[in-house]
């Protein structure tokens, strides 16, 4: 048995497991004992093997405003990436990650390895190369991984991956120091430069501070954070992701399209993000604006403007613990996204998905709860604030009409990238 796994039977990370996961101490001890045991059979026993655990996120507010450099309001979930790990003597890292096929990386030799494009081979490399060049450590492990966070439910199981690695860098090979802010960076660079995905940087930086976040993008090489305590259990409410199924695959297209159009707008003005343009100019400006670019494109200004604005609101209202304004606030996001954004019903398909969810749950939640899409949009998920005494009753609904396991329950978790016990 390995010692870690003497600490998980008997109670001594119960403190930090609850810390975690609320009441679900149990449940999440049997999840860690099964990794230990994976663990000891993947790569024998280690006394130095140790806990770690990254979670996912969920944007609550601010949709496409961080490609203008605007500000979202993001929080970190309770569904995790965990992991069992102990250091080596070499450079060599070794993850087993369940379902996934095991893989084995030098850092011997980090540059990017274009074998490696849209593996996870790219972001443990990229990672590791990041953080060289920025003067940390690093370091080989052995690692046995599982993850809760579904993939395709838009709460960034990549990120969790990437922060998940860049902490047990930090922690085994750098003392803790690596801070919330650097391990997000080294994550966007190993994904745009090793992985291959042109990503920016509020999935990383929400899965590595945790909690709700305010981030700020006007100035994204040093994004403002601002961390915000809330406990929506205890103002009565959960949050519910709901997938609504769609195919991504064939949205690209839908995605660059409102990049595009803001860009558009901005450039019409002489700017290159929207975040650059006086929202009064912009007003005035509607006129000859018409003339140049398509109406799709001044709705979607429209919504960057407003929800822009939103964001710090919501954070105010979260900080003064004033529910009825958060709810109120975050529908009028969502009613901004399907009205002026326009990124829930494709424009070349049928698929209505997300449509058919958010009318469902304005039919449950008028007046209780607060609704909107979620993520990139026309297909895929949205996010809904359920009142406690309706979660189930909404869950049920939401799974009778989109398929059993279709709506996630979650609270938000209080911090990101974490050696648990440590």
């Amino acid at each position: 048995m390995l010692p870690i796994q003497a600490k998980l039977n008997n109670g001594t990370l119960d403190d930090a497991l609850r810390y975690l996961y609320g009441d679900a101490v149990e449940a999440q001890k049997q999840k860690y004992i099964a990794l230990t045991n994976a663990f000891e059979s993947a790569f024998g026993e280690s006394d130095d093997a140790v806990l770690f655990s990254a979670p996912g996120r969920s944007e609550i507010g601010g949709n496409h405003t961080d490609h203008q450099l605007g500000r979202v309001l993001a929080a970190t979930v309770t569904m995790d990436t965990r992991a069992v790990v102990a250091p080596r003597a070499d450079n060599i890292v070794r993850i087993h990650s369940q379902g996934y096929t095991p893989l084995c990386v030098s850092l011997d030799h980090l540059s990017p390895d274009s074998t490696e494009e849209n593996a996870s081979e790219a972001l443990v490399r990229g990672i590791a190369e990041r953080l060289t060049q920025t003067g940390r450590s690093i370091g080989g492990f052995d690692a046995v991984t599982a993850s809760d966070v579904p993939k395709g439910s838009g709460l960034s199981s990549s990120a969790a991956f990437s922060i998940l690695v860049s902490t047990i860098f930090s922690e085994l090979y750098n003392d803790g120091q690596i801070s919330p802010v650097e391990q997000a960076l080294a994550s966007k660079y190993a994904e745009n430069r090793h992985f291959g995905k042109p990503s920016g940087l509020m999935d990383q930086l929400a899965c590595a501070v945790g909690g709700f976040v305010m981030i700020d993008f006007e100035q994204p090489d040093e994004p403002k954070i601002e961390k915000i305590e809330c406990d929506l259990s205890a103002l009565g409410y959960g949050i519910c992701i709901v997938n609504c199924g769609g195919n991504h695959a064939d949205l690209t297209h839908e995605y660059a399209a409102v990049t595009k159009d803001m860009r558009d707008v901005a450039q019409f003005f002489g700017k290159t993000v929207l975040r650059e343009v006086e929202e009064a100019g912009f007003y005035a400006s509607l006129g000859q604006l018409r003339k140049v670019v398509p109406d799709r494109a001044i709705l979607r200004a429209m919504h960057f403007f407003g929800d822009n604005a939103r964001v710090p609101k919501q954070a105010e209202a979260l900080k003064n613990q004033d529910i009825e304004t958060f709810r109120q606030l975050m529908n009028d996001s969502g009613r901004s996204s399907f009205m002026l954004l326009q990124n829930v019903c494709p424009t070349d398909s049928s698929e209505r998905g997300l449509a058919l969810a958010l009318a469902l749950s304005e039919r449950m939640l008028a007046g209780k709860g607060a609704w909107r899409v979620h993520g990139g949009g026309f297909a895929g998920t949205i996010l809904a604030l359920v009142p406690l005494d309706l979660l189930s009753a909404y869950q049920a609904e939401m799974e009778r009409v989109f398929g059993p396991g279709c709506c996630y329950r979650f609270a938000v978790r209080p911090v990101g990238g974490i050696k648990i016990g440590s």
